[in-house]
C-alpha cells in the first residue's frame, strides 16, 4: 500500500527541504571556504580542521544550554510558532552575512551564531511532529522529510557548487561567488518555511501561566526529574547522544577531514552530492521496512553500520575510498535519523514535547559536540585526522550498548 502524505504533513516535510539545504553547505562549501580564508592566514591543514571541530562543538554547547530552555518555553500555547520563526530568520540572515567575511576568525565566529540558531529552530521543527501527523503515521512521516530533505537540498546546492567551481569563467571573485551562493541557500531556507508557518497549529500545549518564563524554567527542572524515573527515555537519551554524535560529526566534518588529506576539492564535493542522492530513496526504503521490522532493530543496524563506516575511514587516503565512504554514509544516514525522531515521539507525553525535544537536541541537532571535540583532539595529538575519525567508533558503540537497554525498558503511557 502506497504511504501519502496529508496537506499538513507535506508542508512539515518542506521545511525538512529548506533546512536541509544549509546542512549541506555546512557540511561541503563552507568548510571550503574556511579553509580558504584559514590558508590566506597561514592556518595548517591539521589547525585548520581542529579550530572547525572546535567552532561546531561550541554551537553544540550554546544550543545545549538554550534548546531545552525554548523547548520548554514553546510548549506554551502560541508560543511554538513565535519561536520557530524568530530562531529560523536569525539563522538566515547569519547565514547571508557570512558570505561578507573576509577573516577566518570572524567567519567561524558568525558560524557559530548561525548554525545555533539553525540547531533551535530544528528543536522546535522536531517537536512539532507530534501536532502534525498521528502515531501510527510517524515513522513513515519522519522518513520523507529526511529523504525529501536530502534530494531537495540537492537544488540550491548544485547552484551554489556551479558558482564556486566556475567563479573565474564568470568573472566572479571566491568571494562573491560565496556570497551568492550563502544568499541562495538562505533564500531556499526562507521560502519553504512558509507554507509550515502558515498552516500549522499548537494540538498539544500547556496552558500559559501568570509567570510564564519562571513556569518554564520549573517544568524543566520536573522534566530532568521525571527521566529519573523514566528509564527508557533516559536510556535511549544517553545512547543516542553518543551514536547521533558521532553520525553529525561525519556529516559536519567530512569535507574538512578530506581537505585536511589533501583530496580533490570538487571531487568531495561531487562525493558528498552522492550521499544526499543515495540517501533519498534509502530513507523512504527504511521508513516502507518500518511497516513490517521494528525500528528498534533498524536504528541497530544502522548504528552498527556506522561503527564500520568509522573504522574504515582510519585506512582512507585516496579518492575513491571516500566515494565508497560517501554511499556507505548516505545507505545509513536518513534512517538513523528518521527513526530516532519517531522513536523518541512515541515514547514521550505529546503536550511536552518541546520540552522533551529540548534535551532531544541537546544530543543530536546541535551538532556534534562529543564527536567533533574528540576529532579535533586525536588529531591534533597524533597529527594525524584518519585515527581521528576512526576514534569515533568507540562513541557508535557506547550507543548501540545503551540504545540496547533503552529497547528492553517498558515505555510509560501517556496521551499522544
Amino acid at each position: 500500500m502506497k504511504f501519502k502524505l496529508n496537506k499538513l504533513e507535506l508542508k512539515w516535510v518542506l521545511y525538512d527541504v529548506g533546512n536541509s539545504a544549509f546542512t549541506l553547505l555546512v557540511s561541503t562549501i563552507m568548510p571550503i571556504y574556511f579553509n580558504f580564508l584559514a590558508g590566506n592566514a597561514g592556518i595548517s591543514d591539521v589547525d585548520y580542521l581542529a579550530y572547525w571541530g572546535y567552532a561546531t562543538s561550541v554551537s553544540t554547547i550554546i544550543v545545549a544550554i538554550l534548546g531545552p530552555t525554548l523547548g520548554t518555553a514553546s510548549d506554551l500555547k502560541g508560543w511554538k510558532k513565535k519561536i520557530f520563526m524568530a530562531s529560523l530568520l536569525l539563522g538566515a540572515i547569519g547565514c547571508v552575512l557570512l558570505g561578507f567575511m573576509s577573516s577566518w576568525l570572524w567567519f567561524l565566529l558568525l558560524f557559530v551564531i548561525a548554525k545555533s540558531a539553525y540547531s533551535l529552530s530544528l528543536v522546535i521543527y522536531d517537536s512539532m511532529l507530534t501536532d502534525v501527523t498521528t502515531k501510527d503515521r510517524m515513522d513513515e512521516v519522519s522518513a520523507h522529510g529526511y529523504a525529501w530533505g536530502y534530494i531537495g537540498s540537492c537544488i540550491p546546492f548544485l547552484l551554489s557548487l556551479l558558482l564556486v567551481l566556475f567563479y573565474e569563467n564568470l568573472g566572479m571573485t571566491m568571494e562573491t561567488a560565496m556570497s551568492i551562493a550563502f544568499l541562495l541557500i538562505a533564500l531556499w531556507w526562507l521560502l519553504l518555511s512558509l507554507p509550515l508557518f502558515r498552516s500549522y497549529e499548537q494540538k498539544y500545549y500547556v496552558s500559559v501561566e501568570s509567570h510564564p518564563v519562571r513556569e518554564s524554567f520549573r517544568r524543566l527542572g520536573r522534566i530532568f526529574k521525571e527521566l529519573k524515573n523514566d528509564k527508557k527515555v533516559l536510556f535511549f537519551l544517553i545512547a543516542f547522544f553518543f551514536y547521533i554524535d558521532g553520525v553529525y560529526t561525519i556529516i559536519d566534518m567530512a569535507t574538512a577531514y578530506g581537505a585536511a588529506l589533501g583530496l580533490d576539492t570538487t571531487g568531495l564535493l561531487l562525493a558528498l552530492l552522492l550521499t544526499q542522492i543515495v540517501a533519498f530513496p534509502a530513507a523512504l526504503f527504511f521508513g516502507r521496512l518500518s511497516r513490517k521490522v521494528a525500528i528498534s532493530r533498524i536504528i541497530l543496524i544502522c548504528i552498527g553500520a556506522y561503527f564500520l563506516i568509522a573504522l574504515y575511514g582510519i585506512g582512507l587516503n585516496r579518492q575513491y575510498q571516500f566515494w565508497i565512504l560517501a554511499v556507505c554514509v548516505g545507505i545509513f544516514q536518513g534512517a538513523v535519523q528518521a527513526m530516532s525522531r519517531s522513536y523518541f515521539a512515541k515514547i514521550i507525553p505529546a503536550d511536552k514535547s518541546g520540552e522533551y525535544f529540548g534535551i532531544y537536541d541537546i544530543c543530536g541537532k546541535g551538532a556534534s559536540f562529543a564527536g567533533t571535540t574528540l576529532v579535533s583532539f586525536v588529531s591534533q595529538a597524533t597529527g594525524n585526522v584518519n585515527l581521528g575519525v576512526g576514534a569515533l567508533s568507540v562513541m557508535f558503540a557506547i550507543g548501540f550498548c545503551f540504545f540496547i537497554l533503552a529497547d528492553r525498558k517498558p515505555a510509560k503511557e501517556h496521551n499522544n
